[in-house]
C-alpha cells in the first residue's frame, strides 16, 4: 500500500478526509491573518460597515513614526532576549537533572508542566501575590538578606524584570517536556564510549548531548521565539489590564489590542500585526540558515 502510486482518487480521498481540518484552518486562520493583511493598508477603516477611504501606507507610516510602538518594540526584544535563552538553558538543565532519576520522572514531569497548563490569569494572580510590596513572599525573601522591599509591580524599572521573571517560570514546563523527550531517545552507546575514552562531565555534554539535541534545541527555540515575541496575557493580567507603570511593560500585540479594541483604529492594529509577522518570520529564518549550516558542518 505504502508504494501505491498516487492518483486523482487517491487524492481526492484525502482531501475529502482533511476537509473538515481545512475548513477550520482556513475560516479561523488563514482568512483572519489575509483579512489583516489587507486591513494594514486600508485608510480610515469601518470594520463594521467594511468602507474605507482607499488603500495605502499611510498605516505602516504611522507605527513608525508612533513613539509608543517604538517603545513596543523596544520591550518585546528587551523581553524575548532575556525570556528564550534563560529558559532554553533552565529547562535544558532541569531535563538533564530529572532525565538522571528515573523512577520520579512522571511526577516531576508533572510538577513542572502544571504551570504551562493553568491559565495565565491564575497564574497571575498569584504571582501578584508573591511580588506583593508589604506582604509578598519575595519581598520577604529579599528583607531576611538585608535587601530593601522592591515595588515590582508599581516601579516602572521593575515591572519588565516582573514579567520576565513569571513568564520564564511558567514556560521551564513545555521546554522540560520537550528536552526529556529528547534526552531519552540519545544513544547510551556514545556515552559508554566517551566514559572509556575519559571524557568529563562537560565534555560529554558539550561533545555529545548538545550535538544529539540539535533538532530539539532548534524546535524548543523555534517554539518560545515565536511565542514569546507574542506576549500578552502575562501583562495584561498581572497589571489589572494596563501595560503596567508608565508603558513601562508595553508589547507589540499589546499595542495592538489597544489600537484594536480600545481606539478601533483598525488599520494601524492591523499593520503592527503585520509587521510583527515580519519580525518573527525574519528571525525564524535566520535560525533556520544557522540550523542548516550546522548540520551541513556535522555532516547531517
Amino acid at each position: 500500500m505504502m508504494n501505491e502510486k498516487t492518483s486523482l482518487k487517491s487524492t481526492l480521498q484525502a482531501l475529502l478526509y482533511l476537509a473538515p481540518m481545512l475548513v477550520i484552518v482556513g475560516t479561523f486562520s488563514i482568512y483572519p491573518a489575509i483579512k489583516a493583511f489587507i486591513m494594514s493598508f486600508y485608510l480610515d477603516y469601518n470594520l463594521f460597515t467594511g468602507e474605507s477611504d482607499g488603500l495605502g501606507l499611510d498605516n505602516f507610516q504611522y507605527i513608525f513614526a508612533d513613539t509608543d510602538f517604538h517603545l513596543a518594540m523596544k520591550n518585546t526584544f528587551v523581553f524575548v532576549a532575556f525570556v528564550v535563552p534563560i529558559s532554553i538553558v533552565l529547562s535544558l538543565i532541569i531535563a538533564m537533572m530529572i532525565n538522571k532519576i528515573k523512577f520520579l520522572q512522571g511526577f516531576f514531569q508533572s510538577v513542572y508542566f502544571l504551570p504551562f497548563v493553568t491559565s495565565t490569569v491564575a497564574v497571575s494572580i498569584v504571582w501578584s501575590w508573591l511580588y506583593h510590596s508589604q506582604y509578598g513572599l519575595i519581598n520577604y525573601a529579599l528583607n531576611l538578606l538585608g535587601i530593601d522591599s522592591i515595588s515590582w509591580l508599581g516601579n516602572p524599572d521593575y515591572a519588565m524584570p516582573a514579567i520576565i521573571i513569571m513568564s520564564i517560570w511558567k514556560s521551564l514546563g513545555l521546554n522540560i517536556l520537550l528536552f526529556l523527550v529528547g534526552l531519552n531517545a540519545l544513544n547510551d552507546t556514545y556515552y559508554k564510549a566517551a566514559k572509556i575514552d575519559g571524557a568529563s562531565s562537560w565534555q560529554r555534554f558539550k561533545n555529545i548531548t548538545v550535538p544529539l539535541l540539535g533538532p530539539t534545541i532548534f524546535l524548543v527555540s523555534i517554539n518560545a521565539l515565536i511565542n514569546n515575541f507574542k506576549v500578552f496575557d502575562e501583562v495584561y493580567a498581572l497589571f489589572s489590564g494596563q501595560p503596567g507603570p508608565g508603558k513601562s511593560t508595553l508589547t507589540v500585540v499589546y499595542y495592538l489590542y489597544e489600537k484594536f479594541y480600545e481606539e478601533f483604529n483598525y488599520g494601524v492594529a492591523s499593520a503592527a500585526g503585520v509587521f510583527l509577522f515580519l519580525v518573527i518570520l525574519v528571525f525564524t529564518l535566520i535560525q533556520m540558515v544557522i540550523r542548516q549550516k550546522t548540520d551541513y558542518q556535522e555532516g547531517r
